[in-house]
């Protein structure tokens, strides 16, 4: 099944879920995504000043990183395509406007958000907003 490119029918039809689980975003210039990849990361991203690693808080914890700001991850449990144009800019501008910050990852699936630990269910109840306004 293809994913939605409609605007309209992705803000609808997504429900937002709050993962329990705190995540931090680590930079590494010496560990390749190899190496990383023993610490489950759920994301990695490789650029040219090193590989962001999104790592679970006990893995960040294990190579004494735990100290970071702890993100929250929100997933848009809806089937979005990566060709679809303007939710991430509908998301971030609902959380923007009430002082949230969004680090927005599209994955082949599902827009996923993270924001600030402390701001989560802030945030959840924004995009509860936002679809239910839809």
């Amino acid at each position: 099944m293809p994913g939605i490119t409609d605007l309209d029918a992705l803000i609808a039809q997504m429900r937002p879920m709050l993962d329990p689980k705190p995540y931090v975003f680590c930079t590494f210039v010496s560990k390749s995504l190899a190496e990383l990849a023993e610490y489950e990361p759920i994301g990695l991203f490789a650029e040219t000043e090193g590989v962001t690693a999104i790592l679970p808080l006990e893995r960040a914890r294990e190579l004494g990183l735990a100290e970071a700001e702890w993100f929250r991850r929100i997933t848009l449990t809806v089937h979005s395509s990566l060709d679809a144009v303007g939710l991430t800019a509908a998301v971030s501008s609902a959380l923007a406007a009430r002082g949230i910050s969004a680090n927005v990852v599209a994955a082949f699936f599902h827009d996923h958000v993270f924001v600030p630990e402390e701001r989560a269910q802030d945030a959840l109840a924004v995009l509860r907003e936002l679809t239910g306004a839809a």
